[in-house]
């Protein structure tokens, strides 16, 4: 693993994660059966738009999304207090030999991690029900989990769901551990996705100006789509 000292959020950390496959969006290139996702051409598109382009790709942030950056120093600071475990806070971390990454909420001495979610409460309530009966995470962040511990070649990884107004239902914690079929699945796929974008930003390089134009409106047009 290859850190990038930086503050997640700032534009050193959108910088190192310019053009690279991140881990949130990993569930873009791989189902949770491991099979190459419909998603996939959409975000190798974007990913090389931001390699030709120097820009990265802009997101809306709900207020739901803002409230939970803003809560999630405070989820970490009640995640150590439950468990007495201290978290790491790193920048972004990649691969030790593919331009492939992840932005962990935090890493645990030298075997663990931890992905911190603030839902909305209906959603932080559908997470901890099905969560308490299943013993499992939420499916949609799978990806995200077994790729975190991919990159970072740890054994374990924490997934809190926090609400600050649920009472004695504010937390749903659990721990996954590593899939390494799951894991073989993400590395083959991944390792495409960096192949593709390597091959067609070189491809990109190697043209005419007129081709230029032609391909940057072509990855805008399917942007649109």
């Amino acid at each position: 693993m290859r850190i990038v000292e930086c503050d997640q959020g700032t534009d050193e950390w959108r910088l190192a994660r310019l053009g690279v496959p991140s881990a949130s969006m990993y569930s873009s290139i791989v189902t949770t059966k491991g099979k190459w996702s419909k998603s996939a051409e959409k975000y190798i598109d974007q990913l090389v738009f931001e390699r030709i382009t120097g820009m990265p790709t802009e997101f809306h942030l709900s207020e739901w999304m803002i409230r939970g950056t803003e809560l999630e120093p405070e989820a970490r600071d009640m995640y150590t207090l439950m468990t007495g475990n201290e978290v790491q806070e790193v920048g972004f971390c990649l691969h030790d030999t593919l331009q492939a990454g992840c932005s962990p909420d935090g890493l645990i001495g030298e075997e663990g991690g931890l992905e911190i979610k603030v839902p909305m409460p209906e959603t932080h309530e559908k997470y901890r029900i099905a969560g308490e009966k299943s013993g499992n995470a939420p499916g949609r962040y799978y990806a995200q989990i077994q790729g975190n511990l991919w990159i970072t070649q740890r054994k374990w990884w924490d997934f809190l769901s926090y609400n600050p107004d649920g009472g004695e239902h504010s937390f749903f914690l659990v721990r996954v551990q590593r899939d390494e079929k799951f894991i073989n699945y993400l590395e083959e796929n991944v390792g495409e996705v960096v192949r593709l974008i390597e091959e067609q930003v070189n491809s990109f390089i190697g043209s005419s100006d007129d081709e230029k134009i032609m391909v940057v409106k072509s990855i805008l047009m399917r942007k649109g789509e």
